[in-house]
């Protein structure tokens, strides 16, 4: 325990804070909220086992992803992180999409303004321009896509509304 006052976890538990209170280090007293969601989402036995299994060194970065992953999981109970990852990776399929259409839009004019070059004098990055939009074929589509649900359609964890038509 770092001074008189217990550590978040055995004030909300409502125990004396040891010495060598293995949550001491990583949930002080000045933030108790953080203790309280992952003891409300794991539980403090398992968290402390979790801790218990892992070294010193790596406990910090278990404690911010409990913290992490418990407030997600408060936010959205059926998909917590999962949820925010597919909407995220939906996003960015989204802009890949308006990349490669912009991309598309480019090459077509500049072809546009040089009518009279035929077409193998387009050079090398007009042919990539032209090769990255024809990408988003059905057989390349990210399988991570695929475990949002079983009719393959991403919700915004948030409201609860098909992303995709």
């Amino acid at each position: 325990m770092g001074g008189s006052s217990p550590c978040a976890s055995c004030k909300l538990l409502r125990r004396r804070c040891a010495k060598d209170c293995i949550f001491a280090p990583y949930f002080p007293s000045d933030d108790p909220h953080k203790f309280a969601i992952v003891h409300k989402v794991f539980g403090a036995s398992n968290v402390s086992k979790m801790l218990q299994e892992l070294p010193v060194h790596q406990r910090a970065d278990a404690v911010s992803s409990l913290v992490y992953e418990a407030n997600a999981r408060v936010r959205d109970p059926v998909y917590g992180c999962v949820g925010a990852i597919s909407f995220l990776q939906n996003q960015v399929s989204q802009l890949e999409m308006q990349l490669a259409v912009a991309q598309a839009e480019i090459l077509c004019i500049q072809m546009q303004q040089e009518p009279n070059l035929p077409t193998h004098q387009i050079d090398q990055v007009d042919k990539s321009l032209l090769l990255s939009t024809n990408s988003f074929d059905d057989n390349n589509i990210p399988q991570y896509l695929s475990f949002a649900s079983s009719s393959n359609v991403i919700q915004d964890p948030l409201k609860r509304e098909s992303l995709w038509t």
